[in-house]
């Protein structure tokens, strides 16, 4: 007589042995898969690729609607231009000695021109440089002043100025162009003064004095 347990074994034996022969005749009938030459397949058409990788309508395309670089909604508008252009020919730091310590100021002196005969030279000091710039920019429109030039572009006659420690000479000279150094090239340049040779009589190296020596010349000359 047997177990429950040798029941169990055999019914399971069964039952696998009906399954096993199941799976064989799901085989068997299975139909063969048919392979197809590469040759007999078509190519897709150029309006069936168009068609497939075209975008959606009311999509967004990757290349449509982009907008330019640099134009979008945070760029800057082009600045300006301003009516007078302007260099910084000398810059320094002075140190004031206070009861807490060292106290540091920024002193600048800015040329500013229009090429057309008015020019002006400022000086300002301030505790950062942005400061001192912009109030050297209006000493110098204060002391703005037109220069009388020639046709050509040289001055009437030769002239000669003295400031501070500083001795200059201007001396006109057709067709040799700006001929100067120093701050008195600035000067001369931004005023638009051209043909002319320049000398400086002294050994100083004070821009501030040499361009404001300039200044002086200039507003010596007198036409005829």
């Amino acid at each position: 007589m047997r177990t429950p347990r040798a029941r169990e074994v055999s019914l399971f034996n069964t039952m696998t042995t009906e399954m096993e022969q199941e799976k064989i005749q799901e085989v068997v009938e299975t139909p063969e898969t048919v392979v197809v030459p590469a040759q007999e397949v078509e190519a897709p058409t150029a309006a069936a690729v168009v068609e497939t990788h075209a975008p959606r309508a009311g999509g967004r395309s990757s290349l449509r609607g982009r907008a330019p670089r640099g134009g979008g909604r945070g760029a800057r508008p082009p600045r300006e231009r301003g009516e007078f252009e302007q260099v910084t020919i000398d810059a320094r730091r002075v140190a004031r000695v206070m009861a807490g310590g060292r106290r540091f100021n920024f002193s600048l002196v800015v040329v500013i021109g229009d090429k057309k005969g008015r020019v002006g030279v400022g000086l300002g000091k301030g505790v950062d440089t942005a400061l001192a710039i912009d109030k050297a920019v209006r000493d110098a429109k204060k002391h703005l002043f037109t220069v009388p030039r020639t046709a050509s572009g040289s001055i009437p006659h030769q002239v000669s100025m003295k400031y501070a420690s500083s001795t200059v000479e201007i001396i006109p000279s057709e067709g040799r162009g700006l001929v100067a150094g120093s701050a008195m090239r600035t000067v001369l340049d931004l005023a638009g003064v051209t043909d002319v040779v320049t000398k400086i009589h002294t050994r100083s190296k004070n821009k501030l004095t040499i361009a404001r020596a300039t200044v002086g010349a200039l507003k010596k000359l007198r036409t005829k």
